[in-house]
């Protein structure tokens, strides 16, 4: 019997590979729904080949992607639009995986409405769970969802643990032997630039990964370091463990994927080639294991594997989600607010590669904290952090 898959994000690099393993299986599962933003004719080329049963796109594109399949006999796809779209393909009574890969904000509702539908939900959206947190979690355990990481670090952090891990009690506290979480960072295409240098840094410069293939804000937030600090606190929420026993370990081949240690000297890594399809496939299958297309890993290929601490001072972004997830409450909300309008101000060359961590630091410090006990404040929040990020952009030239 097939599984049947949403794929929230399908023309992003997430939903590339994750069609890339389902065209690989196709006795295993079938695409139900897929979501796009922007790219129509992609979205159209991959309607014609899985044939889902709905696709969602921003209301403005709606006639075109309408006329699109007129044109290419699609008429049998129904087409939903916006933010009401989204949560009704990820919560369809008809769909077994959702694949959570919407980049930023836009992904925390239709994800959380797929797990209180109690789906399994692939989680490749880190934004999603650094914004709401324990109503997420709680919402998993509420409604019975499975949700299990893609991002390759917490995916590594995952086939480390023990095997229930995810069951133990959380309060914070390493459960069942375990010390503390080594969450690797490839460092970014900056590792060794000076101060000086950053501050001349291009988008086009910053979009450029080593390791990955990646998004334009992903990219940039992988250059800054943020996004190794979304992912801190995406661990904290995931794992239940507080932020003080997640250490940062920059690890430029992106060998190891993450590292968990033992009381009793143990360390475990997840090594493997840098490839998403490993931990799609990975996520799909648990606990099985999907074949796919990725070469094992040659060690004789790598004399050398390097780690080293992460330059604060150079990288303050890492900081500043520390200490988001340290002081908790919409903090974080707040972080990633401010941080999805300085990335976007940096696209478009209206602010420097160093002022992104900058507006993220003077929207902190300018609102106030307050409990994030509901959907609802989490949204306001990050309304009013985008607000005032914007209006410092505004004001340093932008």
């Amino acid at each position: 019997m097939t599984q049947s898959v949403c794929i929230l994000g399908v023309t992003g690099s997430i939903g590339q590979s994750t069609l890339k393993i389902l065209n690989q299986h196709p006795d295993k599962y079938s695409v139900f729904a897929i979501s796009a933003h922007s790219r129509i004719s992609e979205l159209v080329d991959i309607c014609k080949q899985f044939q889902p049963k709905v696709v969602v796109v921003p209301k403005q594109k709606n006639d075109e992607l309408a006329a699109l399949f007129v044109e290419n006999e699609l008429q049998n796809i129904e087409i939903l639009t916006d933010q009401e779209g989204l949560v009704s393909i990820a919560s369809h009574p008809d769909v077994d995986v959702v694949m959570a890969a919407i980049v930023g904000a836009a992904g925390l509702l239709p994800t959380l409405a797929a797990v209180k539908a109690g789906k399994r939900v692939l989680l490749a959206n880190k934004e999603a769970l650094v914004m709401s947190g324990e109503i997420m979690m709680q919402a998993a355990r509420d409604h019975q969802a499975l949700l299990l990481p893609v991002d390759s670090e917490h995916n590594a952090i995952f086939q480390s643990l023990p095997h229930n891990y995810l069951d133990a009690e959380r309060n914070g506290q390493p459960q069942q032997g375990v010390s503390r979480i080594l969450l690797t960072a490839s460092g970014g295409p900056f590792l060794n630039h000076s101060l000086e240098q950053l501050e001349k840094v291009t988008p086009a410069q910053a979009c450029k990964h080593p390791n990955w293939s990646m998004g334009q804000k992903i990219s940039v937030d992988s250059a800054t370091l943020m996004n190794k600090g979304l992912e801190l606190i995406e661990a904290c929420h995931l794992f239940s463990i507080s932020e003080h026993f997640v250490t940062v370990v920059v690890h430029p081949q992106s060998i190891i994927h993450s590292m968990v240690q033992y009381v009793d000297g143990s360390t475990l890594a997840q090594m493997g080639n840098p490839d998403m399809c490993t931990p799609i496939a990975h996520a799909l299958a648990w606990p099985e294991r999907l074949q796919t297309s990725v070469p094992a890993l040659d060690l004789f290929e790598y004399s050398q594997l390097n780690f080293q601490a992460p330059d604060i001072q150079k990288f303050p972004a890492l900081d500043l989600a520390r200490q988001a997830m340290r002081a908790g409450g919409l903090a974080p909300t707040i972080l990633n607010a401010a941080n999805e309008v300085a990335v976007a101000a940096f696209l478009k060359e209206q602010i420097g590669f160093t002022n992104i961590p900058q507006v993220v630091e003077h929207t902190l410090q300018k609102l106030e904290n307050s409990v994030a006990d509901n959907i609802e404040s989490i949204l306001n929040k990050d309304e009013v952090a985008r607000h005032v990020a914007q209006q410092y952009i505004s004001s340093i030239g932008g």
